[in-house]
């Protein structure tokens, strides 16, 4: 599975590079720290998966959500955010995202994911 990471945070891009890369099977193909930045990486990298922050420079992750499924509508989008409101939560799945966690405590769950979407894959 090809991971993008795209958060405007370095320590939380660095923290999620050292969880996701741990799993077997996982490529780490880039990260971005701005809507627009991640939304050329994906045209480039053409990733599997997206760990997606929703507050970022250049926009939120929930703008670009719908122009990343337009362009491939296989990429699984997980959404990482310090802004878990129901609101955003039903904005992002709405929009096309596949999972919606927390950082204040969510992390595992998208190693989680990336696990049993890696088992599913075999």
């Amino acid at each position: 599975m090809r991971v993008l990471i795209a958060d405007d945070s370095i320590p939380v891009r660095e923290r999620l590079v050292g969880f996701i890369s741990e799993v077997e099977g996982v490529t780490i193909v880039g990260q971005a720290e701005n809507t627009l930045e991640t939304v050329l990486l994906t045209k480039e990298l053409n990733p599997d998966i997206i760990v997606l922050d929703i507050r970022m420079p250049g926009g939120t992750g929930m703008d670009i959500i719908y122009d990343i499924k337009k362009f491939n509508p296989k990429i699984i989008i997980i959404i990482l955010t310090n802004y878990h409101f129901p609101e955003y939560k039903q904005k992002c799945m709405k929009e096309g995202a596949d999972y919606f966690f927390s950082k204040s405590g969510e992390y595992e769950k998208v190693i989680d994911v990336i696990e049993e979407l890696i088992s599913k894959n075999k």
